[in-house]
C-alpha cells in the first residue's frame, strides 16, 4: 500500500514547538524571569541560539525520519525495519549532541561539567522518545486519512454496482425469452440447440456470479467449459485445451471468471489457423493455477482495452491481498493465479 507523506509545514512546526519548549526556561532566564532560580550554567544570547538551533534540527531530523523517510524501509522485514528505526534514531541523538558539544564550548566559552552533559543527554532522550510517540501519531492520522478515502471510495463504487444491477435487470428475462424462442426454432439442430445451451448457461452464471465475491474452481472450470465450447464451435480443430488439476483443489475460492477471461485473453491476441492452432494449458503449480499459452501474435487489429489483467490483479489483491504473476519469455506467455 502506498502512503502518503506527512507535510513539511506540520514537521516544521512541531519541531519548533518542541525546540521552544524545551528552551523555555533559558529563553526565561536571559530576562530574568526563570521561576525556579539559576540554571547550571549562566545562559547568553549566543548559548540559548546554538541550543535553540541544535534542538530544533535535532526535532525535524528526528520527525523527518519517524515519519517520511522510514517508508523507504517498508519492504523490509518487520524485524530488521525496527533495528534500522532504531539505529536510525540512534545515530542522529549521537552524531547532533557530537556536534553541539565542542560548539558550544567554542563559541560561549563555556565549558560544560559532566554534570551538564549527562543532563543534556537525558534531555535529549526524553524528547527523542517524545517526538518518536508525536510520530507514531502523524503516521496513525495519514493511515486513518487514507482508509477514510478508500472506505468512501469502496462505498461510490459500491453504489456504482448496485446502479449497474440493476440496469442489468431489465435485460435479463428478455435474453431468456429469445434464447428459448431461438431454441423451439432450431430443435432438430442437436449442434446449434447445444451451442445455445451453452450460451444460456454462461449468460445465468455471469447474472449469479457477479453477486459473489468469489466462487469455488469446481464451479469456475464448469463455466469455463461451456465457453471452451463456444470457442469450438467456432475455431473447430483450430483451438484445443488441456485442463490438468487434480480434485483436491476444486473446492478453493477464486475470484469469478478470471479463467474465461485467460482464455479469451488467449483467443483473443494470438493467431489461430490451420498452420498454426492455438493450444491452451491450465494447471496447478506450486500453490498457482497456471494458465498458459505459446505466443503467435495475430496480424490483423486487435480490439482491447488492455485493462483485463490489470483488473484481474486488481481483484486478486482486494480478495486475497496478492497479485498475479505475468511472464512472456521463450514465446510462452503464462499467468500465474494464487491459489491462496
Amino acid at each position: 500500500m502506498w502512503f502518503k507523506k506527512v507535510k513539511q509545514s506540520v514537521i516544521l512546526s512541531i519541531a519548533l514547538s518542541v525546540t521552544l519548549l524545551v528552551n523555555l526556561l533559558r529563553i526565561l532566564s536571559l530576562f530574568g524571569l526563570n521561576p525556579f532560580g539559576k540554571s547550571f550554567s549562566t545562559p547568553t544570547i549566543q548559548g540559548v541560539l546554538i541550543r535553540i538551533l541544535f534542538f530544533f534540527v535535532f526535532s525535524y531530523l528526528i520527525l523527518q525520519f519517524n515519519t517520511n523517510w522510514k517508508l523507504r524501509y517498508q519492504y523490509l522485514n518487520r524485524i530488521v525495519r525496527v533495528l534500522v528505526l532504531i539505529a536510525g534514531n540512534i545515530a542522529v541523538l549521537s552524531i547532533i549532541i557530537s556536534v553541539f558539544i565542542p560548539i558550544y564550548q567554542y563559541i560561549t566559552k563555556i565549558i560544560l561539567s559532566d554534570i551538564e552533559r549527562g543532563f543534556l543527554y537525558f534531555i535529549y532522550c526524553i524528547v527523542l522518545l517524545i517526538l518518536i510517540f508525536i510520530s507514531r501519531i502523524l503516521r496513525y492520522q495519514i493511515v486513518h486519512q487514507q482508509d477514510l478515502v478508500e472506505k468512501e471510495l469502496l462505498k461510490r463504487q459500491s453504489l456504482q454496482n448496485e446502479l449497474s444491477a440493476l440496469k442489468n435487470q431489465i435485460n435479463p428475462h428478455f435474453l431468456f425469452n429469445s434464447l428459448n424462442s431461438l431454441n423451439s426454432l432450431i430443435r432438430d439442430n442437436k449442434e446449434a440447440t447445444t451451442f445455445v445451451n451453452k450460451l444460456s448457461f454462461m449468460y445465468r452464471y455471469i447474472l449469479q456470479s457477479g453477486q459473489q465475491d468469489l466462487v469455488t474452481l469446481k464451479e469456475e472450470l464448469k463455466f469455463l467449459d461451456s465457453y471452451i465450447y463456444l470457442i469450438k464451435t467456432r475455431y473447430r480443430n483450430r483451438f484445443s485445451i488441456t485442463i490438468d488439476i487434480d480434485a483436491i483443489y476444486l473446492h478453493i475460492g477464486i475470484p469469478s471468471m478470471v479463467l474465461q477471461l485467460l482464455v479469451e485473453n488467449a483467443v483473443k491476441h494470438n493467431e489461430i489457423s490451420e498452420n498454426n492452432p492455438l493450444h491452451v494449458s491450465i494447471y496447478i503449480k506450486e500453490n498457482h493455477i497456471v494458465v498458459e499459452n505459446k505466443i503467435r501474435p495475430r496480424t490483423t487489429f486487435v480490439d482491447s482495452t488492455g485493462q483485463g489483467l490489470a483488473n484481474i490483479d486488481k481483484r486478486y489483491l482486494l480478495l486475497k491481498d496478492q497479485h498475479i504473476k505475468i511472464s512472456d519469455g521463450d514465446d510462452v506467455f503464462m499467468v500465474q493465479l494464487p491459489l491462496k
